[in-house]
């Protein structure tokens, strides 16, 4: 079964969140992969990838924040 490890970056707080109940975040997974939390763009944005991307039935396109992908880069593993 696969868990949340960590959070990676800042947490939508420290961000500015006045909230931080529904904001952007990114979570490295016991398996090594990562979950994104940002909104679902898919119907927006399908039609705007290149022809050799592609999206599965079970897929979403998600989008976050810059600075939510920017304050991440240095928790990000290089391996």
């Amino acid at each position: 079964m696969r868990t949340v490890v960590r959070r990676v970056g800042t947490a939508p707080r420290a961000r500015g969140s006045a909230s931080g109940q529904s904001c952007p975040d990114i979570f490295e997974l016991s398996d090594g992969n990562f979950a994104v939390i940002g909104y679902d763009a898919t119907p927006e944005l399908e039609g705007e990838l290149p022809p050799d991307a592609a999206r599965a039935a079970d897929e979403r396109i998600v989008v976050i924040t810059r600075a939510t992908l920017v304050q991440a880069r240095d928790d990000i593993p290089s391996a």
